[in-house]
């Protein structure tokens, strides 16, 4: 249940507001009548630098912070990119946190990863399972440092009573994400290569893995939705996967993406390429217990959704 009132005298900093998740979440906090939104950009403050982040607090002068802002992509890059992935993200959000604490905010949310999961925690992974072991090596440096800012939360709310919450938002796919192949998530990616390879007469793409692993996705406008819900009524300390509850694999997913963008050739997978963790559903009960969130967009649906974006804004992309 949205609370439209909740946000007409707030002052709200949304982190990564002009990107893929925040574009979303500003919107929604646009129709839910919130006049006082101030979206951080990158080229006047840098948030790995406390200064800038200390500024950037005395600018927006907020009552919330949602903190979107992350340095994230898919495989490849994290494989490639592993110290910058820790400490990026480590710094964007733990001096974020103290100084907001120190600055007197409200409340903070923290968005985290699916990727701070252990590899093989049971299915589907609850919260109470964050803690069992060490996530899979291509995502740890991601998933450890957004984890960091767990850790911080529950001991800022322990010491100081600092209002800070906790989210574990699954793969995310929708309109506005990012098609950059070498940077991209697997959606974007498949979209991209299928749609070209059907152009230009390619009989054969070449996809990472086996095709095995299997992925949960939300729709990148039903986590926005759960994000704002947390804000306007969630305030514990416990953390909270946001997810669609549906599982698939890799391979069926590039069958279906396959499917709605007519791409009639056939799939050849790099086995020397990691899977990454071989499988990922979450466990949703709490989100719809503490703040009635449940995922909306069927799936197919939003691919299709997805895929006709793409194709608006093609040329834009690509240039």
């Amino acid at each position: 249940m949205t609370n439209n009132n909740f946000w007409s005298d707030k002052r709200v900093c949304i982190t990564g507001g002009s990107g893929f998740l925040g574009s979303f979440v500003v919107e929604k906090l646009q129709a839910r009548g919130a006049k006082d939104i101030f979206v951080p950009r990158q080229r006047d403050y840098d948030l790995v630098e406390p200064t800038a982040v200390q500024r950037m607090l005395d600018d927006s002068n907020p009552d919330i912070i949602i903190h979107i802002a992350a340095l994230t992509g898919g495989i490849g890059v994290n494989r490639e990119r592993p110290a910058e992935f820790f400490y990026q993200n480590l710094m964007m959000g733990v001096p974020l946190m103290h100084l907001a604490y120190q600055h007197g905010v409200g409340k903070f949310v923290a968005i985290g990863t699916i990727c701070s999961y252990p590899e093989n925690p049971p299915l589907p992974f609850k919260e109470e399972n964050l803690w069992d072991g060490y996530p899979e090596a291509t995502n740890a440096p991601y998933g450890l440092a957004k984890k960091m800012l767990l850790v911080q939360a529950q001991a800022y709310r322990e010491q100081y009573g600092f209002n800070a919450v906790h989210l574990l938002p699954v793969n995310l796919y929708g309109p506005r994400d990012n098609f950059d192949l070498h940077s991209s998530h697997v959606i974007p990616a498949l979209i991209r290569k299928f749609i070209a390879a059907q152009e230009m007469g390619v009989t054969s793409v070449e996809l990472w893995g086996d095709g095995s692993p299997t992925r949960e996705f939300l729709y990148v406008e039903d986590a926005a939705e759960g994000i704002l819900l947390a804000a306007e009524t969630f305030n514990g300390g416990q953390p909270v996967n946001l997810g669609s509850g549906t599982e698939i694999s890799i391979k069926e997913l590039a069958e279906m993406v396959g499917r709605l963008t007519s791409y009639q050739g056939e799939f050849t997978w790099d086995t020397s390429k990691p899977n990454g963790q071989p499988r990922r559903a979450l466990d949703v009960q709490r989100a719809k217990e503490y703040f009635g969130f449940e995922a909306q967009m069927p799936f197919e649906e939003g691919l299709r959704r997805t895929i006709d974006w793409y194709k608006q804004h093609r040329e834009k992309i690509e240039a």
